[in-house]
């Protein structure tokens, strides 16, 4: 596949076939979306995507969490002109922090903090992640922005899979994502078919 190469008649979600398929085993997560960001056309859409339900909402600032969400969260947060929030794994910021215990998708209990100088009551906060699949680090992120007072006006991500925690954040907060209806299922079942022009079988 050509990673330059993009159709011209382009429907939501056309770059989701650029994603390459999981080839190091069960540690890792089972595909890998930022290939999608090689593709200048692939990520300009993707960013149109995730904000076309948003466009009549006030957005003061975008928050990315660690790390994959600071590519598509500063891309987002430059085509709205507005400033970019790093919400970090925690321990790498050298000032003072507020922290937040969460479960990723692999299980493992992790910490996330966010800097206390940024956010405050009032403040309207769009969050953004590469991909939402157990919906645990979304969840501890929602946490840290709405313990300082701040407002989650939404939350967006390449794909947010129907788990119980990806469900949970569909039915409570405004979200966005680039799936479209048809390709849901294949995200929900971790194999996208995209993948057999990788050479990719299903396990």
């Amino acid at each position: 596949m050509d990673a330059l190469a993009f159709p011209q008649d382009r429907g939501k979600g056309w770059y989701i076939s650029l994603m390459a398929p999981n080839t190091k085993g069960p540690k890792f997560a089972w595909l890998d979306p930022s290939r999608l960001y090689c593709n200048s056309q692939a990520l300009s859409d993707c960013v149109q995507d995730l904000l076309k339900p948003f466009q009549n909402e006030s957005i003061d600032i975008v928050a990315g969490i660690d790390a994959m969400g600071f590519i598509l969260g500063s891309a987002v947060a430059t085509t709205l002109g507005k400033g970019f929030l790093a919400i970090r794994k925690a321990g790498h910021l050298c000032i003072d922090t507020q922290t937040q215990d969460y479960s990723d998708y692999s299980g493992r209990e992790k910490l996330m903090e966010v800097r206390l100088d940024v956010l405050r009551p009032g403040l309207k906060v769009l969050i953004v992640d590469q991909w939402i699949e157990t919906g645990g680090t979304m969840k501890a992120a929602i946490q840290l922005v709405e313990k300082q007072g701040a407002t989650v006006v939404g939350v967006a991500a390449v794909a947010i899979e129907n788990s119980e925690g990806g469900t949970w954040i569909k039915q409570n907060y405004k979200h966005s994502h680039c799936i479209p209806e048809e390709l849901q299922s294949q995200i929900d079942s971790q194999y996208l078919e995209s993948f057999a022009l990788f050479g990719h079988k299903k396990q």
